[in-house]
């Protein structure tokens, strides 16, 4: 048996160190390909993460916000958050909310690809309008105008699929009718924060660049196969020995630990995922029998809903 409980721990540092290597040899490889091989990490692992780095540091939070707006305030103490913990309508949390230099900044994690991001803002920034004209004493019945805020909506995604350094969501994209013309738009940034990804950015917020380098990691330690809290401690490990968020896990290890445990549920994931491929599925051949019609093309129609193969053949041709 102690020989038994020997081979088991020597194969367990062999195989920790195995993990550790390709990690420092990823991790300080910035801009490059990033895991080939990979387990999905369930979403909100990292977006309660997020969060609390950004709440609890201020200061990193004006460094994100100056980093974003080109800007060079210094006085952390300007910031007045004012994050919407709970949305009327819908169960739904905004994770950041704070008002700055007559802006009002709204900042989302989301680690799924989501295209109703505008739609959700829309509904973030209305609560948060009333609650700011409630809170100034005025009457949306007045004859005198408010001054509102200035309204920038991000969000800051790490999911699985692929997405480009940028891009802007609108509103108008979700409207049936693309050739009325409407009276109201609302954009949002969305910003790829995945390792390798956005450099510049990451440059100007250590504390942005290293919660991506940590979610890296993590990937990494699940990905070769240990259970979660082993992944994670090896993570945070790694980490603390390399400089990365090195007082946060260092102060508030624990509760970083245990937050993401909390939040970790692998059976709910991989239902989720197996959702969202039956929902993007959906997509595809909704936009494929789009075009088909439009084109009158209804023999190719009718092969493609009995034939995967052409079925995927055609969505290669119209690069659905």
């Amino acid at each position: 048996m102690q020989n038994e409980n020997k081979v088991k721990k020597k194969n367990g540092a062999k195989r920790g160190a195995t993990v550790g290597r390709r990690v420092r040899k990823t991790i300080f490889d910035y801009g490059k390909s990033i895991w080939p091989i990979r387990k999905r990490v369930h979403r909100t692992v990292k977006d309660r993460l997020f969060r609390f780095l950004f709440e609890m540091d201020r200061e990193a939070l004006l460094q994100l916000y100056n980093a974003l707006n080109d800007t060079s305030y210094t006085d952390a103490a300007e910031l007045q958050i004012v994050t919407i913990e709970n949305v009327i309508y819908v169960v739904m949390k905004n994770d950041i909310a704070f008002v700055l230099a007559g802006t009002l900044n709204l900042y989302e994690h989301q680690s799924t690809y989501n295209a109703n991001m505008p739609v959700r803002f829309l509904i973030y920034l209305a609560e948060e309008y009333q609650k700011l004209i409630e809170q100034m004493g005025m009457s949306l019945y007045g004859t005198a105008r408010i001054s509102l805020p200035t309204p920038q909506c991000i969000v800051f995604y790490n999911g699985e699929k692929e997405a480009p350094d940028e891009e802007i969501l609108k509103l108008s994209d979700a409207f049936i009718d693309k050739e009325q013309k409407s009276d109201i738009e609302l954009t949002v940034r969305l910003l790829n924060i995945n390792y390798g990804h956005n450099s510049g950015l990451m440059e100007q917020c250590s504390v942005l660049k290293e919660y991506a380098q940590f979610v890296a990691v993590s990937r990494q330690y699940i990905s070769d196969g240990l259970n979660a809290q082993e992944a994670f401690n090896e993570a945070i490990d790694f980490c603390v020995n390399h400089g990365i968020l090195y007082e946060v896990f260092k102060n508030y290890r624990a509760e970083v630990l245990g937050m993401l445990l909390e939040e970790f549920d692998v059976d709910k994931y991989e239902r989720t995922i197996r959702m969202e491929g039956r929902e993007e599925g959906i997509e595809q051949l909704s936009g494929l029998t789009t075009i088909l019609l439009e084109q009158n093309r209804m023999q190719d129609l009718k092969r493609a809903l009995q034939d995967k193969k052409y079925r995927d053949k055609l969505f290669r041709e119209f690069g659905i």
